[in-house]
């Protein structure tokens, strides 16, 4: 048996990459058990991959933990947000998910933005302007494009839910992760009937959306995890909203999330309606709101332009004035879904260094410039920036945000938020606390505060001023002929 004071709650984070678990004691906060496992993505055009090794992923990384896990008297799974899982009656995967950076439905996007109102109704309706990262266009590119995919379908569920409900049983999201499909009502909170009919979705395909603080089942006989029968079971959340859990955020506290996406969000009181689409207005995990903006372009991007130039990401040198623009993998904010990178300002005396640098200068310009439109008007402009996500302990990460934000930033010592955060949920279950502040009381957000400098305006401003320029080069579609 553990030595934890508490009970213990397992926290899994099933990314893009790879499902983390934490075993953590309720008490204390104190990881007492970890694991990891890899997914593979497709390449090419789409992103795609197999929901059941997510399942097997998740297998391996409870392995990992030993007799922890075994002792767990609840847990609870954070996921990748928007990704499409078809399942079909037997509760099999009809196909691969499409993910979040599957930018294939950029068409159907614009299509459902125009029919049904603009983007400002799609923004006070939803909190959202459909963009190819969200779930509604995924759904609509499949019905234009594997008819008898759809027609195999029997329900439709997001990256988390799946893993939920192959542990209870039942159907099940939470407010959090639902808020970013676009075919939920935020001013409403509760699934858009119009949206659903236009697309062609029948809601008796989609989960039961568990309130805050509510037991999602328990789990179930028929399993291969190493959870007793009867473990408790929570909502879950995506992976943004469990971060924001496992930071215990209040409301106005600024995130900055470097990971393969790119994400800052604040918790608010207000629900959001950005027409512009920058900022997406999801729900949080616990009552309030999560405004975020979102890049597809992050560390992914910065280390493959590494890779490229064969020196380390760290490697980097004053950029002058060359400009890149990474958007390798298309760009949602800026929302450029066809986009491939650009360079500009390219000598014959430039270094190896300078090209890295204009690389992570480009990519946090397009997370900077969301930022002012995720705060409320009232959030102080001088409280330190939380870095998380895989880059935040990367030097060269750290002093581009601090150069290019103007602002304070703290690096919080506690690592894998996103499991911590649905850790924190699984204790909030067993303790009856508010999983924030849960998460509070196990002070994950401690940890070192790196001081203001002064503001690298020219730099933004040459980004800015090559963004604008280049903007019908970058807004081309490809050429299918």
């Amino acid at each position: 048996m553990s030595a934890a004071e508490g009970p213990l709650v397992v926290g899994v984070d099933t990314s893009t990459q790879s499902t983390k678990v934490l075993v953590v004691d309720a008490a204390t906060g104190q990881v007492v058990a970890s694991g990891q496992a890899p997914h593979t993505v497709s390449s090419g055009a789409g992103r795609e991959s197999d929901p059941r090794q997510w399942w097997e992923a998740l297998s391996k990384a409870l392995d990992q933990c030993g007799d922890a896990a075994r002792e767990a008297a609840a847990v609870s799974v954070g996921g990748q947000q928007h990704g499409l899982v078809t399942l079909d009656a037997r509760g099999e995967p009809v196909r691969p998910a499409l993910l979040w950076n599957d930018v294939r439905s950029a068409p159907q996007a614009r299509r459902l933005t125009e029919q049904l109102g603009g983007a400002k109704a799609w923004a006070e309706r939803t909190g959202l302007v459909p963009a190819p990262s969200f779930t509604v266009t995924k759904w609509a590119w499949l019905a234009e494009n594997e008819p008898e995919a759809l027609r195999a379908t029997k329900a439709v569920r997001l990256p988390h839910d799946y893993l939920t409900e192959r542990l209870t049983g039942e159907g099940t999201t939470d407010r959090g992760d639902v808020s970013g499909t676009g075919w939920w009502a935020s001013a409403t909170e509760a699934y858009d009937d119009e949206i659903l009919a236009h697309v062609g979705l029948d809601p008796a395909l989609l989960p039961r959306v568990v309130r805050p603080g509510e037991v999602a089942g328990t789990v179930r006989d028929s399993h291969d995890l190493p959870f007793s029968k009867g473990t408790l079971v929570a909502p879950g959340t995506g992976d943004n909203a469990a971060a924001a859990l496992g930071l215990g955020l209040r409301p106005g506290t600024p995130v900055l999330s470097l990971g393969t996406s790119g994400t800052v969000y604040a918790v608010s009181r207000r629900r959001p309606t950005d027409a512009t689409g920058t900022v997406a207005g999801f729900a949080d995990a616990h009552g309030d709101w999560l405004p975020l903006a979102c890049t597809l372009n992050c560390t992914l991007a910065v280390d493959r332009v590494a890779a490229l130039l064969g020196i380390d990401r760290d490697a980097v040198e004053p950029a002058g004035d060359l400009t890149l623009l990474p958007y390798l993998d298309g760009e949602r904010t800026p929302n450029l879904p066809h986009a491939s990178g650009l360079l500009h300002g390219l000598r014959h005396d430039t270094t190896a260094g300078q090209f890295l640098q204009a690389a992570y200068d480009g990519a946090v310009h397009s997370l900077l410039g969301a930022l002012d439109l995720v705060l409320d008007e009232d959030a102080d402009r001088s409280e330190p920036l939380l870095l998380i996500g895989g880059g935040a302990r990367g030097a060269a990460w750290q002093q581009t945000v601090r150069r290019l934000s103007g602002r304070p930033v703290q690096i919080p010592e506690a690592q894998e938020l996103v499991a911590l955060g649905a850790a924190a949920q699984a204790a909030g279950l067993l303790t009856g606390e508010d999983p924030a502040a849960v998460a509070r009381r196990w002070q994950t957000a401690r940890g070192p505060v790196l001081d203001a400098v002064e503001r690298d305006r020219a730099a933004l401003d040459r980004i800015a001023g090559v963004l604008s320029d280049a903007s019908p080069l970058l807004e081309r579609e490809p050429n299918t002929d």
